[in-house]
């Protein structure tokens, strides 16, 4: 049974749609993508095991970091075996993460929802993320960036309904719970039925993903489609650069760079936006924006973090990948700027200039697979996205440490103004400074570390089906 999670197995037959490949690849990160909604249930577990606040978010932190760790050590490993067994491999540590954790809940070992959620669910997130990144790029070579785009778009949007979804549940197993109210926690019973239905429910919708990923053929082109067109394109390379090569080239740390400056800046914004926007309204100590619509605004950064991911790297399709990061980190600077010397005065202009920066964040992840395809080629680029994906490994550690010392050496939390934030702020576009001029000094890869032109696409090069066959018009 397990030998149909081989590559040889997974070559799409005539007719099958490549639009089948985007909701499959959307099944895996859809669930994955419930790692930003740990906030919903943070105060329950601190409760739940006495704990502190730093100690409960330690869980998060394991799991970020196990991303960028997975995805650059499994990477090569993914290319070679396959979306197919990746997505399981995926599939069954996300969910065992979920039943482990629910074990350390269940015997109040906080050790436990470490290596359950943290360890065992990060490495889930971190293959389950990169694995159908290549084969999307692969089913549409005309436009990647916004097949990348749905896929990626269903991280930024897994929180939206992870969260509501966790509210209900846990308000379903403990009646004593209301989630309206902000100092109301669950029941560990509750927290631990919590796991046991979110491992289960999501190790079911990530097997649809599993079960309708294909690759295609070696010689399957889409309808209508010339590579001559593509190729025409600056920066755009027809050959094809290893894993191993990538890491050696000036391009890919440029690019890692350019990644990790945009993703500083807006994960900064994203990891303070409740409080955030009630200190920019405050006045003699009293806040003009209530908890619940600072808790409105979250959603709604969450919401331009997902739009984003698809609408900027279609874009990218049309004006370029280098481009549209130069929009990013440009427009960034300026959208900063904007916001630590005018966001104050009114909350329709703070609110519209920290959603354009999410959308620049969450446009940064979706687009960079497309840019590393230009770059590196089809061969190994799920390969070489896990290894440039250390960059959002180490931006989630500095965003936050920039904008929490800044603010701690302002004043306490709840008593801060928006002039507390203009320090943080005005470093933010000096970071982003450094990724613009980054993004502009990235060249075409030298010839010496391309692949020679025998290597291929890789193993699922069999199986012939012609565009006229494949059911793609």
């Amino acid at each position: 049974m397990l030998s149909a999670l081989d590559r040889r197995h997974t070559v799409a037959p005539p007719g099958y749609s490549r639009w089948l490949i985007p909701p499959a690849a959307l099944a895996i990160h859809l669930c994955i993508g419930q790692v930003y909604a740990t906030s919903v249930y943070k105060n329950s577990l601190i409760a739940h095991f006495d704990a502190s606040q730093t100690a409960i978010g330690v869980i998060f932190s394991i799991a970020i970091v196990m991303l960028g760790l997975s995805a650059a050590v499994a990477g090569t490993w993914v290319e070679a075996n396959g979306p197919r067994k990746a997505m399981f491999v995926s599939t069954c540590f996300w969910a065992a993460g979920f039943l482990v954790g629910s074990l350390g809940i269940a015997t109040k070992q906080l050790w436990l929802l470490y290596l359950g959620y943290g360890l065992l669910g990060g490495i889930g997130l971190g293959i389950g993320y990169i694995s159908p990144v290549s084969t999307l790029i692969k089913w549409f070579p005309d436009r990647p960036g916004l097949a990348t785009g749905l896929a990626i778009m269903g991280f930024g949007g897994g929180a939206m309904v992870a969260s509501p979804l966790s509210r209900q549940l846990l308000s379903f197993y403990d009646p004593g719970y209301d989630p309206a109210v902000a100092g109301s926690t669950a029941s560990g019973s509750a927290l631990v039925w919590l796991f046991v239905t979110l491992g289960l429910g999501y190790f079911v919708i990530m097997m649809f993903g599993v079960a309708n990923v294909r690759v295609p053929a070696s010689d399957w082109r889409p309808a209508g489609f010339d590579p001559a067109t593509v190729a025409s394109k600056p920066l755009v390379t027809t050959a094809n650069v290893s894993a191993a090569n990538a890491v050696k080239t000036r391009s890919f740390w440029l690019l890692w760079v350019a990644l990790f400056c945009n993703v500083t800046a807006g994960i900064g914004i994203l990891e303070q936006a409740s409080p955030m926007i009630q200190d920019f309204f405050r006045d003699n100590g009293t806040s003009a924006v209530s908890v619940a619509a600072a808790g409105g605004f979250v959603g709604l950064l969450s919401l331009f973090n997902m739009a984003g991911r698809f609408a900027w790297s279609s874009t990218s399709d049309v004006i370029g990948r280098k481009p549209i990061y130069m929009v990013y980190l440009g427009v960034g600077m300026v959208l900063y700027a904007l916001l630590a010397l005018l966001g104050q005065t009114a909350t329709a202009l703070f609110v519209l200039l920290a959603c354009v920066i999410l959308s620049f964040y969450g446009g940064g992840f979706a687009t960079v697979p497309a840019y590393l395809r230009d770059l590196f080629g089809t061969f190994q680029v799920g390969a070489i996205h896990g290894r440039l994906l250390t960059a959002w490994s180490a931006a989630g550690i500095a965003g936050p440490l920039i904008v929490n010392g800044f603010l701690d050496a302002e004043g306490e939390p709840g008593t801060l103004t928006a002039a507390a934030y203009r320090p943080a702020l005005f470093t933010m576009i000096g970071v982003l400074a450094v990724g613009f001029v980054a993004n502009l000094l990235i060249r075409p890869v030298p010839e010496r570390f391309h692949e020679p032109p025998t290597s291929g696409d890789g193993p699922e090069d069999t199986a012939p089906v012609t565009a006229e066959r494949s059911g793609t018009r």
